[in-house]
């Protein structure tokens, strides 16, 4: 692992690095913060999952999510949304290959040689993350945009033990009956929906639900509401009587405007649950 960065900013680091990951057997980048109370203790992790065509670095310097982490003591993590270089595949649209990862693991050809953003997420970034910062283990939460919420929400049902909350932005929902889902899954994980099923977070919401807090924040004014289908999340949360918060902010669309706007909300959310 190698620093490409590292900044002063609100008392504490903000860090950008390189690794070489076997996971996704290319050079992957992330950015992570760490909050001023870090040079003294261990602190909580909270993860920032972004969406398609974002790096690390969107949410990174559009989020306004350091001064927050600083306040509560949190660090935040933004990994990269998939793997890239010359040597991985790509697609022309913007929505599959390069920056648009699903965190799923590729099972199909020319993407299953390197598209493995769910192990990488899951297992991969986590180790090398607690073994090399002073970072609590015990103490994760997981928050995304759009595809990164669509992340955030999967990875913590899949992982109840692991995340004390989840949180998402505009996330997609029901990527099972969406053109932002059905069309990656079938390229990434083959024909066969019941492999995709483990990767829609409405319907790993009617199936398990998630043990601790669920907050969700929704623009009214969101031009891929249609893709995104937050009603059908919405009505298997209330189905489950799932501990939770879904918001419809109106005027608000899909950028990092919208996402800004909420940050504080959600900071404050994933501190409470952490910490108390």
């Amino acid at each position: 692992m190698r620093a490409v960065s590292e900044q002063r900013a609100f008392g504490g680091v903000q860090g950008v690095f390189a690794h070489a990951s076997d996971s996704c057997a290319c050079e992957m980048t992330f950015g992570l913060y760490l909050p001023p109370q870090a040079r003294d203790e261990k602190v909580p992790l909270l993860w920032f999952l972004s969406g398609l065509t974002c790096t690390h670095e969107n949410a990174m310097v559009k989020a306004g999510a350091q001064a927050l982490a600083a306040e509560q003591g949190l660090a935040v993590v933004f990994p990269d949304t998939s793997p890239r270089g010359p040597g991985v595949p790509d697609d022309p649209a913007f929505d599959l290959g390069q920056g648009a990862g699903f965190y799923v693991n590729a099972t199909e050809a020319p993407w299953d040689a390197h598209f493995a953003m769910w192990d990488y997420v899951a297992e991969e970034l986590p180790a090398l993350l607690f073994r090399h910062f002073p970072l609590e283990p015990d103490l994760q939460a997981i928050t995304g945009h759009s595809m990164g919420g669509h992340g955030a929400l999967t990875l913590a049902m899949a992982f109840p033990d692991r995340f004390a909350a989840v949180s998402a932005f505009a996330p997609i929902a029901h990527p099972t009956a969406s053109d932002w889902g059905r069309r990656q899954f079938r390229a990434y994980l083959g024909p066969d929906t019941a492999a995709w099923a483990p990767h829609d977070a409405t319907l790993m919401m009617q199936d398990t639900g998630f043990p601790g807090p669920v907050l969700i924040d929704q623009g009214a004014e969101d031009r891929y509401l249609d893709l995104l289908k937050p009603e059908a999340l919405a009505a298997a949360m209330a189905a489950r009587r799932q501990e939770g918060t879904f918001r419809m902010q109106a005027g608000y669309d899909h950028s990092y405007f919208f996402v800004a706007s909420f940050m504080r909300d959600h900071m404050a959310f994933h501190a409470e649950a952490m910490l108390g």
